[in-house]
């Protein structure tokens, strides 16, 4: 181990995997005791030390107790070998694919004088790790490095093997970092290697990754009534034993980090500190690509099928932004590192709905209703297609709320929706300020929330809805629309079919549960759907009379472009007329830009 910081942490390492391995020797001499206890009264017995009707009665106590408690040990044991332990969703990266990523892998392990991780996978995810797959349930369902890799319909040749441990990476890594960044940031990942092939480590860890499987199995649902109190019993024990061995299973894994990062740091640790920058952008910008760009794609049954290439230009359009970043497009004359890659775009692609399956709970498949989309295609069939579909709905909750088509008597039927229906109904005198609108639904109503299984993936916040925060202030005909707009909305998703479970060759590889795993954003408020639905109806009415076009924003997502630039300072107007009935800042800048809003739009 090179240098007294990685000896140090080895040490310590390798002292709580015994401590850890001490627990479970602990737990099988309990389990032993009475079967002990059940062999010195028979050997009483038999030499005539322990006689009588009061030893006779005691070994049949003590030897149904025994066996009991043997049976129990045994069925526990059986469950904590057997269980699946949970692995992360990843897209298999063969050695054929990516010939020189292995390559410079290898080499990497080579300098570190660590074993080579058996296969590399990828993760929709900015971070990157070792995940031991030794278990049979998983090695049953890994594609060896010489199989063909994983693409979207695609069903590789699939052999037993056994892979420890596996190279899991973050896949914007590959489009955004340079090929000597990524080495860098992978140096201390690839390191761990070496205590991971450390025999009391490796018992240590799977051991534990046993109980948790073990826990799993007692609380999932659905147990008859014959096995439920079996079920509690494994529960109890598996808890008992966890928390046993909980703070030095920790401390093992702070020992393997330290004395990997130490090892790490004769390979490229210069180059680590600048590239740790570039993995705290990538997270940034790749937050922003799912949040703002990717997710409004999914609502409208669309995946982004080059995900990776958009963080890579929204990245690039950050850098150009960013004051803070201007250094770092300079970088962008080096070679990526998905040059790597054989075939980038299928690899991309496998990723992209993989990522779509996580966050939304998309089909594992293509489909009608569920089509891949390219970024040249994005303002057409995701922009427009979103917008129309929220005016229409707006004009649907309007009809159901008995507005009239316009105010004007000299033009009672326009001929079709408009904008001026809305901007009238919602700035009619008779409207009384500041009544608290109703919140929205959840966006996923009806779907379960998975994220407490959350292992390695979905770094992108989830927060809660703070119950102490105030109400939005809104007029009372804007809380009766946006009522009935997350009414209307609540009764579509309901509709709509849930994206089914992974049935293919790697579904054993997904944790039990529905989909999404890790949903992106809270619920909208009622103030927050209404301002979305206004919006959508000006930018239909924009595109219809005014010569506009729906456009793409690598970091805010849709956009209205207006002779070409993006709209700007529509918001602040639209609220205005939410919350205080007062039109006349929107009206205003619709005349600006030489919006009609009288004059009726193409719905779907």
């Amino acid at each position: 181990m090179t240098g007294t910081g990685g000896e140090l942490g080895a040490r310590a390492a390798r002292s709580r995997a015994l401590a850890v391995l001490r627990v479970r020797s602990r737990a099988l001499a309990v389990a032993l005791l009475p079967a002990a206890a059940e062999v010195i009264l028979l050997t009483g017995g038999a030499t005539g030390q322990f006689s009588g009707r009061g030893w006779d009665t005691a070994r049949w106590v003590v030897g149904g107790l025994a066996v009991l408690v043997l049976l129990a040990a045994a069925g526990i044991a059986l469950v904590v070998a057997r269980a699946r332990p949970a692995a992360s969703p990843t897209v298999p990266v063969s050695e054929r694919s990516a010939p020189d990523l292995y390559r410079m892998v290898r080499d990497l392990a080579d300098r570190l004088d660590v074993p080579a991780p058996s296969a590399i996978a990828l993760t929709p995810d900015c971070d990157s790790w070792l995940e031991d797959r030794t278990h049979p349930a998983h090695a049953q369902h890994v594609t060896r490095a010489h199989d063909e890799p994983l693409v979207p319909g695609a069903r590789p040749e699939r052999r037993l093997a056994v892979p420890a441990p596996v190279l899991v990476i973050g896949s914007p890594f590959l489009w955004w970092m340079r090929v000597a960044e990524l080495r860098a940031v992978l140096a201390p990942v690839v390191a761990g290697t070496g205590p991971s092939a450390q025999p009391d480590i490796a018992a240590a860890r799977r051991f534990v990754r046993g109980l948790d499987a073990a826990l799993a199995v007692a609380d999932a649902p659905g147990h008859g009534p014959l096995t439920r109190g079996g079920c509690a019993v494994l529960g109890r024990v598996a808890r008992l034993l966890l928390r046993g061995c909980r703070e030095h299973a920790a401390l093992m894994e702070r020992g393997v980090a330290t004395a990997a990062a130490e090892r790490a740091r004769s390979v490229d640790y210069g180059p680590r500190i600048a590239a740790q920058e570039q993995v705290g952008l990538a997270y940034a910008g790749w937050d922003r690509l799912l949040t703002k760009v990717a997710l409004p794609a999914w609502r409208m049954g669309r995946w982004p099928s080059r995900l990776d290439v958009g963080v890579a230009a929204a990245l690039t359009e950050l850098s150009r932004r960013d004051r803070l970043a201007d250094g770092f497009a300079a970088r962008l004359g080096e070679r990526p590192a998905c040059d790597l890659l054989e075939e980038p775009g299928a690899v991309d692609e496998a990723v992209s709905l993989l990522t779509a399956r996580l966050f939304h709970g998309g089909p594992a498949e293509s489909g009608p209703r569920w089509a891949p989309v390219d970024w040249q295609a994005y303002p057409e069939e995701v922009v427009d297609r979103t917008w129309r579909a929220e005016a229409a709905r707006l004009h649907q909750v309007l009809d159901s709320l008995g507005v009239s088509p316009s105010l004007d008597p000299a033009t009672p039927d326009p001929g079709g929706p408009t904008l001026a229906r809305v901007l009238d109904h919602l700035a009619e005198p008779a409207a009384t300020p500041t009544v608290p609108a109703p919140t929205a639904p959840p966006d996923n109503a009806g779907k379960v929330d998975n994220t407490h299984k959350a292992g390695r993936i979905g770094n992108t916040d989830c927060a809660e809805p703070d119950p102490d925060a105030d109400p939005d202030p809104a007029t009372e005909r804007s809380a009766l629309l946006a009522a009935g707009l997350s009414a209307a909305l609540a009764r579509e998703e309901s509709a709509a079919p849930q994206g089914a479970r992974a049935q293919g060759p790697d579904s054993a590889l997904w944790e039990d549960g529905d989909l999404p795993l890790f949903p992106l954003q809270p619920p909208r408020t009622g103030r927050e759907l209404l301002a979305a639905h206004i919006t959508a109806m000006i930018c239909c009415a924009a595109v219809e009379t005014a010569g506009a076009a729906p456009g793409l924003d690598w970091l805010d997502g849709p956009t209205l472009l207006l002779d070409g630039e993006r709209a700007a300072d529509l918001t602040p107007k639209v609220l205005s007329l939410i919350e205080e009935g007062d039109p006349i800042p929107l009206r205003a800048w619709l005349a600006q830009f030489g919006i009609r809003p009288e004059k009726p739009v193409r719905l779907v």
